[in-house]
């Protein structure tokens, strides 16, 4: 495997913001990797404000996430109420986190890391959450029984304490397992399956299950929209990060780059699958819509 990309972050580091690269450089942007410098706002003593726009996002993303949960608990009577707050606390911890490690804030190396290995296992653990919100609509459980979200919060928090400590062991060596990642290429193994393709099998299940659950049990088309408006915005965002990314910041001198776009459109992708959630579910009170009224 030594001469593929397979588990080599440095690329990826050098052309995007990703929390994972925190773990390799004490840099908190692409120039620790030799990419472009987020120039972002000076503050004293020669620190810096790196990614104002992804920090203002990421507070919008929690106070509209704090939203959705007031909603959902008004959904008295919907399938998966309980399961679909898992997943937006979730999301709200993953973008506290994104704060402080994608953010730029100035802080001190060991604080970033602790950050950064709790974003990472916030990610894998709210997507496994969604994932299990794919299962919960099957009903093999009841859903919001004890049973049912003890099984999924107990697989959650495994899956966050293995890939935070993995990410922990990387940057503060605790082992030395992961030191060889320290340095280009920045292979590791394990972050790389649990960061970037774990998640993504957990999304593409999802959808699956979300899809043959709509056409098949539901026999629904309309919810379809939203589940596909939710998969075309995270893939939107993605495309910002790790493609489109280096060459925003180039163009706008150091000003941005692809993080805030891959922030903006991942929220409007959570909103999306809520939006599907809901329109799926029993409801018993009433949605707004256009003009003011209500049915």
């Amino acid at each position: 495997m030594g001469s593929t990309q397979f588990g080599n972050f440095h690329n990826f580091c050098r052309d995007s913001t990703l929390p994972v690269c925190n773990l390799f450089s004490e840099s908190t942007t692409s120039e620790g990797f030799g990419g472009c410098r987020l120039q972002g706002i000076p503050l004293s003593n020669g620190r810096q404000l790196a990614n104002l726009g992804s920090i203002i996002l990421c507070g919008l993303a929690i106070l509209i996430s704090i939203l959705l949960l007031w909603r959902s608990e008004r959904k008295q009577a919907a399938v998966g109420r309980r399961e679909i707050q898992l997943f937006i606390i979730g999301y709200i911890i993953v973008e506290i986190c994104e704060i402080f490690t994608v953010g730029g804030f100035p802080l001190s190396r060991n604080v970033r890391l602790g950050f950064t290995a709790v974003h990472l296992g916030a990610i894998v653990a709210t997507l496994w959450v969604l994932l299990l919100n794919g299962v919960v609509g099957y009903q093999f459980l009841d859903d919001g029984t004890p049973m049912s979200l003890g099984l999924i919060l107990a697989s959650a928090v495994a899956l966050f304490v293995g890939t935070g400590y993995i990410a922990l062991d990387t940057g503060f060596s605790w082992t030395g397992r992961f030191d060889e990642s320290l340095t280009d290429p920045n292979r590791n193994i394990g972050l790389y399956v649990l960061y970037q393709l774990v998640p993504l099998v957990f999304l593409v299940l999802f959808f699956l299950l979300e899809t043959v659950l709509v056409l098949r049990v539901l026999g629904e088309r309309k919810p379809m929209l939203y589940l596909l408006a939710a998969a075309l915005l995270f893939a939107i965002g993605q495309i910002f990060q790790y493609v489109i990314s280096t060459h925003i910041c180039n163009a706008t001198s150091g000003k941005i780059n692809g993080a805030l776009f891959e922030t903006l459109f991942t929220l409007a992708s959570v909103v999306m699958i809520w939006v599907f959630w809901s329109s799926i579910t029993e409801d018993d009170w009433p949605m707004p819509v256009a003009g003011g009224t209500y049915t």
